[in-house]
């Protein structure tokens, strides 16, 4: 369990799934759970309105040594190690949120990018919970229903649409904001395609 072998980065689910994948691949993925933005580790995060955004690297950094910081506490009890790492997790995050810099966009899309078609469907942002909902009385997940509604409302969309509409179909109801990200960039004029 997580106590003893420590928690699954998203740096180890990339390697496991994403990595090595060869071209001509098309790998959909669907992650409806919490803090699963970046589950993926993948480089390209695209808005509701289909502008794309560069994860750097310094985020993700700073992401995972916060998380081993309370870990670390959480294990040890070790108050000093756990606020030096807190300090220098925020320092990543604050160097990420203020632009970052164009070395750790270029590492990211060297070291993320993909050959395959590689598209991520998350639930939420790195920073939500995604909700278990009672829809129709059956148990799901909040993103996944948006999901396939959108995709039984409309085989044919881009997209930016196909997202755009499931963040319609959350909106007001429910706080986390579904996201989307990539292996390479995509042409969200392009009809999705699983």
């Amino acid at each position: 369990d997580y106590k003893q072998a420590g928690h699954i980065v998203d740096d180890e689910v990339h390697d496991v799934l994403v990595r090595g994948l060869p071209k001509g691949v098309r790998l959909t993925s669907i992650m409806d759970c919490c803090h699963s933005e970046s589950i993926l580790d993948l480089p390209y995060i695209y808005t509701v309105n289909g502008d794309l955004q560069i994860i750097e690297t310094s985020k993700n950094e700073g992401i995972a040594t916060l998380v081993g910081a309370g870990t670390r506490f959480l294990l040890d009890g070790n108050k000093t190690k756990a606020i030096t790492s807190i300090k220098e997790g925020m320092k990543h995050l604050m160097s990420s949120a203020s632009g970052g810099n164009s070395a750790a966009r270029e590492k990211a899309i060297k070291t993320r990018s993909t050959e395959a078609d590689v598209i991520q469907f998350s639930g939420c942002r790195d920073s939500q919970t995604s909700a278990d909902a009672q829809i129709g009385g059956q148990a799901t997940g909040a993103m996944s229903y948006a999901l396939i509604t959108s995709l039984k409302k409309s085989k044919n969309q881009n997209y930016t649409h196909l997202l755009k509409e499931m963040r319609q179909l959350l909106n007001g109801k429910y706080t986390q904001v579904p996201c989307m990200s990539a292996g390479r960039k995509l042409v969200l004029d392009d009809t999705f395609a699983i």
